[in-house]
């Protein structure tokens, strides 16, 4: 792999790390609905969806 690629995985993992952290996720642990998902959910599963296809994205370059 190559160390761009690598460097980038290591990014997305520092950026979730700092995304699940407990102040941050507090902030969202209100009353309010998006869509009708508690807004904590939706949170949680967006920046995970996210990263799911960021990650993809950079490992599909790699083996190109």
């Amino acid at each position: 792999m190559k160390k761009r690629h690598e460097q980038k995985l290591v990014v997305i993992s520092l950026v979730l790390f700092f995304l699940f952290n407990i102040p941050l996720i507090w902030i969202f642990n209100s009353d309010g609905a998006i869509f009708g998902i508690p807004i904590l959910y939706f949170f949680v599963f967006l920046v995970w969806g996210l990263a799911c296809v960021i990650s993809y994205i950079i490992l599909k370059r790699h083996y190109e």
